[in-house]
């Protein structure tokens, strides 16, 4: 089987389910694991590299206004290519490659391949996504394996937990604040936390930096969709804070955290579970230091787990 995917999570998925043989194409971004550098890229995304997230979030308004893609399909490989299943989604057309974006390009396909659009909302809907493709790639047994063994890794935080949950403000977009949402608040609580702004199961959206300072929370968790743990590093020191943000006490006691979004909370794959378990120790970890009085200053050495070089 000659397999595209048009989304990070799912050439992901398609690698744990012992299918990188069966890869023939994949983003621009597809950098886990190391093997899918390796793969011919059909996706490209229209935005110049670099950008900061002010201007990021400024032409992704003009492309929706406007009702233009964000990303560049190379008809021409996917010719060559020939694929039979391609692996989208049709959740979010500012993050992946969508549906709309391959109509045009399938009238000139030598055959029409099969089109699995991915749509997760929560955790269990990530956990279906990977039975639906390893359902669609001859894969189910592999796929059901895996998913009993990704539940049973954070089955047990719930025994694990002690102590008051700190409450957990997530941010997915920096430059101008946006909450995460979708699966992410609900790792927050499997992780024993609280999340003061998520909705879970809904999308994230936009909020005011007053919105931010009002809800107060004991830690932060930096998260721009898109980038690993050093690239947040760097946005957290380039992005114009308010003066109120340096009012929160998660600033002032210095419990910001840069967490590997690519790697564990923006790309709905089997690496979530990794976060939610990133998290865990991470709130054990600053409810410690919150009884012992002494902040969790740095990031620990785990956070930075399947963070690029």
């Amino acid at each position: 089987m000659r397999i595209c995917s048009f989304l990070p999570s799912g050439t992901e998925i398609l690698f744990a389910l012992g299918l990188a043989d069966s890869v023939m194409g994949v983003t621009f971004e597809c950098d886990y694991p190391a093997e899918a550098r390796t793969k011919p890229v059909v996706v490209y995304s229209k935005l110049p590299p670099n950008l900061p997230e002010g201007e990021i979030d400024r032409r992704v308004k003009v492309s929706l206004q406007t009702g233009q893609s964000l990303y560049r399909l190379d008809a021409e490989k996917l010719e060559r290519i020939q694929p039979d299943l391609i692996v989208t989604q049709d959740l979010c057309h500012v993050c992946a490659a969508s549906p709309n974006d391959l109509c045009a390009v399938l009238g000139r396909l030598p055959r029409e391949p099969r089109v699995l659009a991915l749509t997760p909302r929560t955790v269990a809907d990530v956990w279906s996504d990977i039975l639906a493709v390893g359902e669609a790639s001859d894969r189910a047994a592999e796929a059901t394996e895996l998913v009993s063994r990704l539940t049973a890794q954070v089955s047990g935080l719930v025994a694990q937990r002690a102590g008051d949950p700190p409450r957990v403000l997530c941010l997915e977009w920096l430059d101008p604040p946006f909450v995460g949402g979708h699966w992410v608040p609900e790792m927050v609580a499997l992780a024993g936390g609280i999340d003061v702004l998520g909705r879970a199961g809904e999308p994230g959206y936009q909020v005011s930096w007053q919105t931010v300072v009002d809800s107060d929370p004991d830690l932060i968790l930096a998260m721009p969709c898109g980038y690993h743990a050093h690239e947040v590093e760097r946005e957290l020191k380039e992005v114009p804070f308010p003066a109120g943000w340096y009012s929160l006490r998660a600033v002032r006691k210095r419990n910001i955290f840069a967490m590997d979004a690519s790697s564990h909370f923006s790309r709905p794959g089997p690496r979530i579970a990794e976060g939610i378990l990133a998290m865990s120790d991470l709130f054990r970890q600053t409810n410690l230091a919150r009884k012992s009085a002494s902040p969790v200053r740095q990031p620990p050495v785990w956070l930075r787990v399947g963070n690029r070089p």
